[in-house]
């Protein structure tokens, strides 16, 4: 099968396109001829590598995946050939009687832990696909769920918002911003986004934001955001930017409010002032994906006209280094797509 993959750990330099063996089929798997995958920023970094990340080579990434079953392993039910689908990629985050995330020991994700969807074929377990919506493209089926399913696990969760919060949303541009505000409005949330370009404000206007800052063309857009709030601050912060805005979350943030993050895309290590932790009494809640039930939720409210799926373009396989160094330059608007 035609693969986008790499042999070792680095930069753009490490990526391939070729010919490699399809995966073997596995108990209770089924085998999907890819129609389109999405990237994010995961894509990157399990390609870059990080200590203690030990991945048999060749590895083929890529998480977010929709196509069509061509093959289904003897044990499974409920999926058959032909069935048009989309790849739930959390294999083992699973919900407790309550709906909340049981966290678990390792993680099992699709393009980090085996092989995704950069390929003609992508072999998952059956009971992680869902059917795709009739009427829903292929590259807005592969864009949906990675992002929907972490923004809703950190909005949702994590952050607990509620009508009324105010919901200040960092980096509205990429995948994980455009889905937390849209689930912010579904959940009754007042929120403001920032996004980088005046291109971009009406976009996320048209999320839904009710207001919206660009932080290239405002150097004191916390100051901007702070105000924005009635200079209360806010109840929650969705920020998954990191390095770049982590001092700037912590300030914003109201007596008692949550900062909520699931990523570093401008690097891991936050400028942090331990004071104003404890004289503000704020929460500072980790979060890595979601549960099943948010994907289940997130067509649902795609179904219903409340949820927007934003692709911003779409790529040969065979450009995936261009692709990934658009996605790496923050130039997107939404979510970016590969079709083999």
């Amino acid at each position: 099968m035609k693969a986008a993959y790499f042999d070792a750990h680095g930069g753009l330099d490490v990526l391939k396109v070729g010919e490699l063996p399809a995966p073997a089929l596995g108990p209770g798997d089924v085998r999907i001829r890819v129609k389109a995958c999405a990237l994010n920023h995961l894509d990157l970094f399990v390609r870059e590598g990080w200590h203690g990340l030990k991945l048999p080579m060749p590895h083929v990434g890529g998480t977010d995946v929709a196509g069509v079953v061509s093959e289904v392993a003897p044990d499974v039910r409920g999926v058959k050939m032909g069935d048009e689908v989309i790849v739930n990629p959390g294999l083992n985050f699973e919900a407790d009687a309550d709906g909340r995330q049981i966290t678990p020991g390792g993680v099992s994700i699709v393009g980090e832990t085996r092989w995704g969807g950069l390929a003609e074929e992508c072999v998952v377990p059956a009971t992680h696909v869902l059917p795709k919506p009739v009427n829903m493209s292929w590259e807005e089926a592969a864009a949906l769920p990675l992002t929907a399913i972490t923004a809703s696990q950190m909005v949702k969760r994590k952050a607990n918002v509620k009508p009324g919060d105010k919901v200040l949303v960092l980096g509205a541009g990429g995948g994980v911003g455009v889905m937390a505000v849209q689930i912010a409005k579904v959940l009754g949330a007042w929120v403001v986004a920032t996004t980088g370009g005046a291109d971009k404000i009406e976009k996320v206007r048209a999320l839904g934001a009710d207001e919206v800052i660009d932080y290239h063309a405002d150097e004191n857009w916390s100051k901007t955001a702070f105000l924005l709030s009635g200079k209360t601050g806010y109840d929650v912060i969705i920020d998954s930017v990191g390095a770049a805005t982590w001092k700037f979350s912590l300030r914003s943030l109201r007596n008692g409010g949550r900062l909520v993050t699931c990523g570093a895309t401008t690097g891991p290590i936050g400028e942090t002032d331990i004071r104003l932790i404890f004289w503000k009494q704020l929460s500072i809640l980790g979060s890595t994906m979601g549960v099943p039930a948010d994907l289940e939720d997130a067509l649902a409210w795609w179904k219903e006209g409340r949820l927007k799926v934003v692709v911003d373009s779409v790529w040969p396989l065979e450009n995936v280094g261009e692709a990934q160094a658009y996605l790496d330059g923050a130039k997107q608007f939404g979510k970016v797509v590969l079709t083999p």
